[in-house]
């Protein structure tokens, strides 16, 4: 019976050793910084006149263009509440995180005219915020000379701002393939799908070109004829413009 005793008292023990080593719980606070081989640098501070909204195909604004050059990044659900605290012309406040070199800043709180909005991540057992309405996409087509390039919060190339202010958004592996195409002053042509507002145009490219006699397809190539989520078929495509061949190794 004592050496019975003596097992379950150990056992008791170590379990509340185990215990004890466990982390507590995270709080509720400000979101961490990105994770992965970038050294984001935190508390960054960015200010400057909002020069234009950077709009996503869906019609929501997820960021801010500075006067500066300077790339404003925050989550699309934020996008209403950035709206009502400011427009283009004010000046706004920004901190959050920033890598070295890459002139995008990932906001954390947002500042302007009095009013602040702050990106705060779930309380715990939240459940998660419904779904929004990604409004109609429309089969649109652009052109026009390249303004600006759009970056990730990593450096990668996304989109481009045309003269006319038009965005047009790519995943990063597709600025990577047409990267010596896409520079500031370049002539670019794309179709794709999104949307027209008040707030400005931005469509997500399907095809890409210098002139709309030259785009190609850059997804599945021509046959692949549907557009998102089943909206019908996307006007036909031109000859298809290769990207051009990587450099020989010295």
């Amino acid at each position: 019976m004592t050496s019975r005793l003596a097992l379950t008292a150990a056992c008791l023990l170590a379990g509340s050793a185990a215990f004890a080593q466990l982390p507590p719980a995270p709080p509720h606070g400000p979101m961490p910084p990105p994770h992965g081989a970038i050294a984001f640098q935190a508390g960054m501070v960015a200010t400057g006149r909002v020069q234009q909204w950077l709009i996503n195909p869906n019609g929501e604004a997820d960021g801010l263009l500075l006067s500066d050059g300077t790339q404003v990044a925050f989550p699309p659900h934020l996008s209403a509440a950035m709206m009502q605290m400011l427009r283009p012309g004010d000046t706004a406040q920004v901190s959050g995180w920033r890598a070295p070199s890459v002139p995008v800043v990932r906001a954390q709180t947002i500042g302007a005219n009095g009013r602040s909005v702050t990106d705060q991540p779930p309380m715990p057992g939240m459940a998660p915020p419904p779904l929004r309405d990604p409004g109609t996409l429309v089969a649109m087509s652009a052109g026009g000379r390249i303004e600006r390039l759009l970056y990730t919060d990593r450096g990668d190339v996304h989109g481009v701002v045309l003269a006319d202010k038009t965005i047009v958004r790519f995943p990063p592996h597709i600025g990577a393939m047409y990267g010596a195409q896409l520079q500031p002053s370049a002539q670019l042509h794309a179709r794709g799908w999104g949307t027209r507002g008040a707030q400005g145009t931005a469509l997500e490219a399907t095809s890409l070109g210098p002139t709309a006699d030259t785009v190609r397809e850059v997804f599945g190539g021509a046959g692949v004829p549907w557009g998102p989520r089943g909206a019908g078929p996307m006007p036909p495509a031109a000859p298809m413009m290769m990207p051009p061949p990587p450099a020989p190794a010295s």
